[in-house]
């Protein structure tokens, strides 16, 4: 792991010092592939759009070149402060495990060594979530798939599992819980009661981790399918947004910066949203430590990223347009931050 000297800004005693030290540096991101599918037929989901004679004509020479697009943008994030790359990235709309064995062979980041947690999730599209890791960086303890809960009366929804993957990042305990919510499909009010349910679930984990360890360093990285004011994130999920509102217990969420200054992960009718977050529990954010603490985030929104005419100039490039190969990246900008630690 690289060290790089930064000045830092510790508060001690109601005042503020500055502090230049060296610190060793890792990247935690999030990435949202956009429907990589194999493009074998599998009887048991619904995914006949994403085969050679099914409606986007998903061809093994398509898949090849989605790896390729999918691993290079995985090569390069995190890369200007942490030269080895993100040593763990949650991924989501993954039809499968072979194709995140056949996203981690590809030639721009098999070097890497990315190992993979995987389990099946009983969405009909039979997309899943996932975690990559760097096993130089990080070595899981345990991992789970924690179904989303199903309403006691109608609106019955079959969506992805969330992943609680726990595991020691270069001596320090880390939970990362990877998430990709219900859609706003029928409408954001409509659709909204399904986003708080997950929130309420994921809080239920948190609060677990805190009891159990009131230390408890807590990542959460997904596509929430809302964005960082929702009432999902702030009054289910109890996240705050600004870094001096968080008390012990709490969670931070970062991402609310950029969405303020209008910056975004996903666009839609020329609006964006930045549905795509990673939030972080209070001990991640003691700089005053001898483990990892949170440096800073950002939206992985390099330029080859972007769509550069058409009607969806600006957006992020992405592999379809409806059912029209575009030979892109995905719809989503990748997001994610830095750790770091004294040297």
């Amino acid at each position: 792991m690289k060290l790089i000297h930064i000045l830092l800004f510790l508060f001690v005693a109601g005042s503020s010092i500055a502090q230049e030290q060296d610190y060793k540096v890792v990247a935690v991101g999030f990435y949202n592939l956009e429907n990589l599918f194999d493009y074998e037929q599998d009887t048991t989901i619904r995914d006949w759009d994403f085969i050679p004679n099914g409606s986007k004509a998903w061809t093994p020479e398509k898949y090849e070149e989605k790896l390729s697009n999918m691993a290079y943008v995985i090569s390069q994030i995190g890369t200007e402060v942490a030269p080895a790359g993100v040593s763990l990235l949650g991924v989501e709309e993954v039809e499968n495990r072979r194709v995140l064995e056949d996203l981690v062979a590809q030639p721009a980041i098999a070097d890497r060594n990315y190992q993979i947690i995987h389990y099946d999730s009983p969405d009909r599209r039979g997309i899943d979530v996932g975690l990559l890791y760097n096993p130089e960086h990080f070595e899981p303890i345990m991992s789970e798939n924690i179904p989303y809960p199903q309403p006691t009366t109608g609106d019955s929804i079959y969506t992805r599992d969330i992943l609680h993957v726990r595991g020691i990042l270069d001596g320090d305990t880390i939970s990362y819980v990877v998430n990709h919510w219900p859609s706003r499909y029928g409408g954001e009010a409509r659709s909204q009661p399904r986003r708080n349910t997950a929130a309420k679930r994921v809080k239920q984990l948190v609060d677990s981790l805190y009891a159990n360890d009131p230390n408890a360093k807590i990542i959460i990285g997904g596509d929430l399918n809302d964005d960082p004011t929702s009432e999902s994130m702030t009054g289910y999920l109890q996240t705050k947004n600004k870094l001096k509102r968080v008390k012990k217990g709490q969670l931070y969420n970062p991402m609310n910066d950029f969405y303020r200054r209008g910056l975004g992960s996903n666009a839609y009718r020329d609006n964006w949203s930045l549905f795509d977050q990673i939030v972080i529990s209070e001990p991640l954010l003691d700089k005053n430590q001898d483990g990892y603490f949170f440096y800073k985030a950002n939206i992985f929104n390099k330029k080859f990223l972007v769509q550069r005419s058409g009607q969806y100039k600006g957006y992020p490039f992405r592999t379809f347009s409806f059912d029209k190969y575009q030979g892109g990246y995905s719809d989503h900008f990748p997001v994610y931050m830095y750790l770091v630690k004294k040297a």
